[in-house]
């Protein structure tokens, strides 16, 4: 089944190499992809951008990937979008909190195949659009967020 051209995702990573391949591989079944390779940047086209989909690495430059994600919880721009967490750290090895803030799942790379990040992607947003996942829902806000676009370099 090929995804609408209108499904954005943020691809948050700072291996840039593993980002492009996520992206090309993604942008392929017809997805738009954006890519953030620190979190500064993340919230930037997060916010601006609203997507149907986040992939987050933990360990990223500039504000980690925890922070990120409760930053996004925090505001009505980001309370309710998907996330999903792709990092190095075993899930034991992780902020605790994440379950809590809301992830739509989250694997390990080291474990993940060529194939793996089409799958993951389907799924979280079959599983989302169905409704099933309120883990986001869930998340209590509390503050108002604001970001402003990031440096250029």
């Amino acid at each position: 089944m090929q995804p609408p051209q209108s499904q954005k995702i943020i691809i948050v990573e700072d291996n840039m190499s593993l980002a492009e391949i996520y992206k090309t591989r993604l942008e392929a079944v017809g997805y738009t992809c954006f890519l953030a390779y620190n979190g500064i940047t993340a919230l930037y086209f997060i916010q601006k951008e609203v997507p149907d989909l986040v992939l987050l690495d933990l360990m990223i430059p500039d504000l980690a990937g925890d922070q990120v994600l409760a930053t996004i919880r925090k505001s009505d721009w980001g309370k309710d979008i998907p996330v999903y967490v792709i990092s190095n750290l075993n899930e034991s090895e992780a902020p605790a909190n994440l379950r809590s803030l809301g992830i739509d799942g989250y694997s390990v790379k080291a474990n993940m195949t060529n194939d793996m990040i089409e799958k993951i992607v389907a799924d979280t947003l079959r599983t989302h659009a169905k409704g099933t996942n309120q883990t986001a829902a869930n998340y209590s806000q509390d503050q108002s967020i604001e970001v402003h676009e990031p440096p250029q370099n």
